[in-house]
């Protein structure tokens, strides 16, 4: 991490510091991480009016907000606008994007059909194509992760039956590697989320009192809490590494893509339900946190293709 990097952190950290995951999405907080940070248009350029970042500080943005869980459309905005640039339509990303940019539009993404973070005004399909999404044509979907929205959005088929024209052909992209980048971002999501419930876990194995002496103390918890810490610090390695190759176009990109993916997934499987084995009786209660942390593991592991599907790319990568 560069001065840079660590300067970010604890900018966005800090405006996250009263944020709930129980509230909702809180277009306010997102509106101050917009003009306060610019996370909404990080990665674009600044002819744009963006910041003119790249996918590495984006990372940077993704995992504070994971590490809280805060309902905020920066997974699917970051995808939203990756896909808008790389459709190579100059006209339309210099009049669409400077409004992302600003906060006054929320861009998105549509995924096999399903849009993440369903607040988004536009919507990038994997053709290439730019659809307005107006409140008229979404649909909520209910999910397992209670801090993430998403949403179904309906299309006309014809250009000619959306009204004034809503819809619009930008370009052909390449989904795989819209898919790569998306893996990429989820995870460094993912890896935010197992970094706070590790963190979580400990504070209370140090507070938890049992036959008189803290749970902590217990060699066996000891070295459960070290194999989370482990796992979490490999996932953040996998995820930058990753990160690092996208960036730089190199060719092994879709392989460390499909390695993050499948690796931060386990790990915030197994920190989350170690949180919930560790904290009890507790964990199980509507009022902790415990199980959106697991919610979320569970579903995020889902999205963008199952670790499963991941793992049998790493083999054929292998093997061929």
């Amino acid at each position: 991490m560069s001065e840079e990097h660590d300067a970010l952190r604890a900018a966005v950290r800090g405006m996250l510091s009263g944020a709930s995951a129980r509230s909702g999405y809180d277009a306010g907080l997102w509106q101050r991480l917009g003009k306060e940070i610019g996370v909404a248009g990080l990665t674009v350029p600044e002819e744009y009016g963006g910041s003119g970042a790249s996918l590495l500080e984006a990372l940077v943005v993704l995992e504070e907000l994971g590490r809280t869980l805060t309902p905020a459309p920066m997974l699917g905005g970051l995808l939203g606008t990756q896909a808008l640039l790389a459709s190579g339509n100059a006209e339309a990303c210099a009049r669409l994007l400077p409004s992302v940019c600003a906060g006054e539009r929320v861009i998105g993404v549509s995924w096999d059909g399903t849009v993440i973070d369903g607040f988004t005004d536009l919507v990038v399909v994997s053709e290439g194509s730019l659809y307005s999404a107006g409140p008229e044509s979404r649909r909520g979907l209910p999910g397992l992760d209670l801090t993430r929205q998403l949403s179904a959005v309906s299309f006309a088929a014809d250009i000619s039956e959306m009204p004034e024209k809503r819809a619009e052909r930008l370009g052909p992209i390449s989904v795989d590697w819209l898919r790569d980048v998306a893996c990429v971002a989820l995870a460094a999501e993912q890896v935010g989320a197992a970094s706070r419930a590790l963190e979580l876990t400990v504070e209370y194995a140090k507070s938890r009192v049992q036959f008189g002496r803290p749970i902590g103390a217990f060699q066996v918890l000891q070295h459960r809490m070290a194999e989370g810490y482990v796992r979490v610090e490999t996932a953040r390695s996998a995820c930058w590494t990753a990160a690092e190759a996208l960036v730089a176009g190199a060719p092994e990109a879709g392989h460390l893509a499909a390695v993050a993916k499948v690796w931060c997934s386990e790990t915030l499987r197994e920190v989350a339900a170690e949180m919930v084995q560790v904290h009890g009786g507790i964990a199980i209660t509507w009022e902790h946190d415990a199980h959106l942390y697991l919610r979320r593991a569970w579903d995020a592991a889902q999205l963008f293709g199952s670790p499963e599907h991941h793992l049998t790319r790493v083999a054929d990568t292998l093997l061929s």
